[in-house]
């Protein structure tokens, strides 16, 4: 018998300013470890004036790490220190894996009108991996594949799997999913997680119940700019209010080792940090190169 999941926690997104002016809303960040593992920070860029992003996030270090950009609306323009250099489109994604490190720059666009619109997640990389080379995996929306159900729900698969249907992000090693999920008004939808692995919803649009088709214990219903935590089970349960609901649902296999995290970087001990920060200080940082 199938264990639904139930809402262990709703935390509601904050306004920040990252990068050289950037405003956005934080959804979560690392206080949320070890709630959260394997993820680190979500964050939500979302404007029509550009004086709220124009200035961008000039070139800045990571390491230990994996980011994940996903663009609804605009674009952004992105260099590093291997030498890529590209544009993320609406609808489009990147996952980058920081690895040993990269040091990177990520420029927002808006559309004519001055909309941005786009999410920034990162999720940690156990110790075996974090001195990995670092890789990209750009996917534009064209490949990105968009499934149509029963009862008018949408979902976007952009990594891990929906009704069959694998996402073009692969090989990643968390084993995560990350979907954008549209459900209308009054509809319903019963999505399958791995059990033991963490699991959130970020509403984007609308509002929703989750954790239970009828609001009840261990159910939340929630609007725009909220993380919805799940606790363990095989499946949520999700439905729309009177407007419908979009959400960005994530989840991965937890890493279960220690943090040891300053800004873009993230190790597991406070001596790894300090070398970190010393090599990018001497200039010894970067470990592959081209």
């Amino acid at each position: 018998m199938s264990t639904v999941r139930t809402v262990k926690r709703v935390l509601r997104s904050q306004p920040t300013i990252e990068g050289a002016g950037v405003h956005l809303k934080r959804a979560f960040s690392y206080q949320r470890v070890p709630e959260l593992d394997p993820f680190l920070l979500l964050d939500d860029f979302h404007s029509s004036s550009p004086q709220d992003y124009a200035k961008g996030f000039p070139s800045h270090p990571h390491r230990g790490i994996e980011t994940i950009s996903y663009v609804l609306q605009g674009e952004i323009e992105h260099r590093d220190s291997m030498g890529n250099a590209g544009v993320i489109r609406s609808g489009g994604i990147q996952w980058m894996t920081a690895g040993s490190g990269i040091i990177h720059s990520e420029m927002p666009h808006g559309e004519a009108d001055g909309r941005m619109w786009g999410f920034q997640l990162w999720a940690n990389l156990p110790a075996s991996h974090k001195m990995m080379g670092p890789r990209y995996q750009d996917i534009p929306a064209e490949q990105v594949p968009a499934l149509a159900l029963n009862g008018g729900v949408e979902i976007r698969v952009l990594c891990g799997t929906a009704q069959g249907v694998a996402g073009p992000v692969r090989d990643i090693i968390i084993n995560p999913q990350y979907l954008d999920i549209r459900i209308p008004a009054g509809g319903t939808y019963t999505h399958p997680v791995q059990p033991g692995h963490t699991a959130f919803a970020y509403v984007i649009a609308g509002s929703g119940n989750f954790g239970s088709q009828n609001a009840g214990a261990g159910a939340a219903s929630t609007g725009v700019e909220s993380v919805v935590v799940f606790g363990d089970g095989d499946e949520v349960d999700v439905s729309a209010g009177s407007e419908g609901v979009r959400f960005l649902f994530v989840a991965g296999r937890p890493i279960k080792e220690p943090v040891a995290s300053y800004g873009p970087i993230v190790m597991n001990t406070q001596e790894e940090l300090v070398t970190a920060f010393q090599e990018y200080q001497n200039g010894t940082f970067l470990k592959h190169k081209t």
